[in-house]
């Protein structure tokens, strides 16, 4: 059972730390700036989180989620001419807030987002090809979480110049060619 009061604090902390992040790489960030803007006692940040680390991974767990949703919402057979909606609209919004992002996940997929974006998108497409009986649903999993998450990383940290709507249809067709690799 949840706990609403405990709940609120980590939503505090979640978004202090995401506004520090915007104002500085998260490797600049203390604890004490972080209890600082969420008017909380250093005390409470280590009731609930051992270190900045691991509250930074709490607060890329959701962008992770829409990510791994966005990239996810298709229905049939995927064309690779179109990709979901979803996926340039989830690029938009990570575009919009770079400097958080960029803070969180390193050049290559590295950073809390990018530890957790790949365990979850390399999850749910294990799940989903193993459901399909789909052959290596292991390989073709960790390939499509390694590929979607570098490429974001180095896309956010302008090492790919493409729009949003560009990078959508760039990475949707090579998601698409590595789940239909041939498997000898």
């Amino acid at each position: 059972m949840s706990d609403a009061r405990a709940d609120r604090t980590r939503a505090k902390l979640r978004a202090a730390l995401l506004a520090e992040c915007a104002e500085r790489p998260l490797a600049a960030v203390s604890v004490a700036a972080v209890v600082r803007r969420a008017a909380v006692g250093r005390a409470t940040f280590y009731l609930h989180y051992e270190d900045l680390q691991a509250l930074a991974v709490d607060a890329c767990a959701e962008v992770a989620r829409n990510g791994v949703d966005a990239l996810h919402a298709w229905r049939g057979t995927p064309d690779p001419a179109a990709p979901p909606p979803a996926l340039a609209a989830f690029l938009t919004e990570v575009h919009r807030h770079a400097a958080v992002h960029r803070s969180l996940l390193l050049p290559g997929g590295g950073g809390p987002l990018g530890e957790v974006l790949h365990r979850e998108l390399r999850e749910r497409s294990r799940t989903e090809r193993a459901l399909a009986g789909a052959p290596h649903p292991d390989l073709v999993a960790t390939a499509v979480a390694a590929t979607f998450t570098a490429l974001l990383a180095d896309w956010l940290h302008a090492l790919l110049p493409a729009t949003p709507e560009e990078l959508a249809g760039h990475s949707w067709r090579l998601l698409i060619s590595l789940h239909r690799t041939p498997f000898g």
